[in-house]
């Protein structure tokens, strides 16, 4: 398990990201609503594209969801052994929530007056006119800080995940009723792990050098 910091109570960051695994072995523990409830309202300070915040998260946690999860991700067992599913989804409108994004930022004198406000919010509503695929890649980009976040949310208080992209995206948007403005970007599982699964005595798995991975001033392959 991740060592905790005394002050706090809580694991050390740093702890909480190399102990970090994706588990795919989960104890029958049940996560309840209180501790779903504490990893969501982390994961709302995820950053994100002016602030758009465009990450919804379908949870399903009853039997019969997880059993029909486990379906459109290939039959993968891990599905329906963690307690709980989570389904990562971008909202590929970049102006669904802007209009109360751009009036706190008026309150709160990010901007200086009503025109500047509605100046920053017709700039975000143009971004409607992008081609379809530009605006997934805008709700990826940002729903993929929200996904990690809650992995290391999730961690910081003794639970494992695992990300998996291996999922039949129309087959999830026709179980689910999904809307095809949402760009489904991950699915995770979640739950505490079983006996041994996540140890951090257990060996780590090959990590890239800092030296191969960062390049200074220029890129060089």
């Amino acid at each position: 398990m991740a060592t905790t910091d005394q002050t706090e109570g809580r694991a050390t960051f740093d702890a909480v990201v190399r102990d970090r695994r994706s588990v795919h072995d989960y104890s029958d523990e049940p996560v309840d609503d209180e501790t779903l409830e504490e990893l969501f309202d982390l994961v709302r300070y995820a950053p994100s594209s002016y602030n758009l915040q465009p990450w919804e998260f379908l949870v399903v946690r009853e039997e019969g969801n997880r059993e029909a999860l486990r379906e459109v991700a290939y039959g993968q067992e891990h599905v329906t052994d963690a307690p709980v599913g989570v389904v990562v989804l971008g909202n590929t409108d970049p102006a669904a929530h802007a209009d109360r994004v751009v009036d706190d930022l008026l309150e709160k004198g990010y901007r200086p007056d009503r025109a500047a406000r509605d100046g920053l919010l017709e700039r975000i509503e143009g971004l409607r006119d992008r081609d379809e695929a530009t605006n997934r890649r805008w709700a990826v980009r940002s729903t993929a800080l929200a996904a990690m976040t809650l992995m290391h949310a999730a961690r910081s208080r003794g639970l494992s995940t695992c990300p998996m992209g291996g999922f039949d995206p129309e087959a999830l948007r026709e179980t689910f009723d999904v809307g095809d403005e949402y760009e489904p970007v991950v699915l995770l599982t979640l739950g505490y792990p079983a006996d041994g699964a996540a140890d951090r005595e257990n060996e780590r798995k090959y990590r890239r050098p800092v030296s191969e991975i960062v390049h200074h001033e220029t890129f060089d392959a």
